[in-house]
């Protein structure tokens, strides 16, 4: 039965270490029902944040709530949050019924209605008859969702992933992010997910904080975050991007006049002044010409099946390009020129 989850607020929440600031003090608020997720390079504070969350870590300031409630203070065992760690925590002596159902029995339930629970968590995630197995004798995948129900059995506010999906090959990792995503929506859970890897967040967020330095740079969907970044540091850390310089040579209304080397296009001005401007173009908008754009040498060339990746040589430096086009190649040393589609082209805030 699908009910929608708690929603999560954060209020001026931070955390120090001494001198270190972890966290600095951030706003932010989770609608219910919703998966957002915590993305960023290692040591941004995304973990210390899902851990105070949690409460596994005390805020040094401001405050946490979950629906109505202020949690601040209280232990973990008290937020009725749910935690999937990284390396899954499963007891290898338990059966796996026997570790879903631990919290339940910790907790003073009755051993049978605690196994009834267990079995419908298993169902759940698809491990219908699993019961009577050990960990040791389940996949990596299988583990992973061992851990999910053990998690989803506590029938939490709020379920927190700390990087899940980090131990799996790539082809699973792909596999179980689909059924993470198909899980939260049809449970209607609220899902906070900790990950640094970029395509993994657009796959499975329906928001994604981009964290930088101990704060947020920005929260947004994923086709905001990828299409429309604040800055250089999302644009390149959602995906692809390269980074040029260009030129805003006239403003009319929203639309910018922007030169980029020998070429001219029309872009949002996104509240930027006339003036040098940092751009961000993404590969799949370089297009390659024989002419009537800017001069360019192929550098290196690489056959990925469905694409070709290039990388070109141009006054505006080294671009990376991937283009679609399997029956036209083009080989390293190759003169080339280049063009743009504006619709991959963003004008950003340095």
């Amino acid at each position: 039965m699908k009910r929608t989850g708690a929603e999560l607020r954060l209020q001026k929440l931070g955390k120090r270490y001494g001198a270190v600031q972890a966290v600095k003090p951030l706003e932010l608020t989770i609608a219910g029902g919703t998966l957002t997720t915590l993305l960023g390079p290692s040591g941004c504070g995304k973990t210390t944040l899902l851990r105070m969350i949690a409460g596994l870590e005390q805020a040094s300031e401001g405050r946490i709530f979950i629906g109505d409630r202020d949690v601040t203070l209280l232990s973990a065992g008290e937020r009725n949050v749910s935690m999937v760690f990284q390396s899954y925590a499963l007891f290898p002596h338990m059966s796996v019924l026997d570790n879903v159902a631990y919290g339940l029995i910790s907790s003073g339930l009755r051993k049978r209605d605690a196994h009834a629970r267990a079995e419908t968590a298993l169902d759940t995630v698809g491990l219908k008859g699993f019961g009577t197995r050990l960990p040791s004798e389940m996949s990596g995948g299988q583990q992973q969702r061992v851990a999910v129900a053990r998690a989803l059995v506590l029938e939490p506010d709020i379920l927190l992933f700390d990087e899940p999906l980090s131990n799996l090959d790539t082809r699973l990792r792909r596999t179980m992010r689909e059924e993470i995503r198909a899980l939260q929506q049809r449970l209607g859970l609220t899902v906070v997910y900790v990950t640094h890897d970029q395509s993994e967040a657009l796959a499975v967020s329906d928001q994604i904080v981009v964290m930088r330095n101990a704060e947020i740079a920005q929260f947004g969907s994923p086709h905001e975050l990828y299409a429309r970044p604040d800055n250089v540091f999302v644009a390149t850390f959602m995906g692809e991007a390269n980074h040029v310089q260009g030129r805003i040579e006239q403003i009319h209304d929203e639309v910018a006049e922007v030169s980029i080397a020998s070429l001219r296009i029309k872009l949002p001005h996104r509240g930027l002044p006339a003036g040098p401007v940092d751009l961000v173009i993404r590969p799949e908008a370089i297009w390659i010409g024989a002419d009537g754009g800017i001069p360019a040498r192929v550098a290196r060339e690489t056959y990925m099946g469905s694409h070709t990746e290039y990388y070109l040589e141009t006054s505006l430096g080294t671009l990376f390009c991937v283009s679609p086009d399997r029956l036209r190649r083009h080989q390293a040393g190759e003169a080339v020129s280049v063009t743009f589609d504006p619709e991959g082209v963003v004008a950003v805030r340095s």
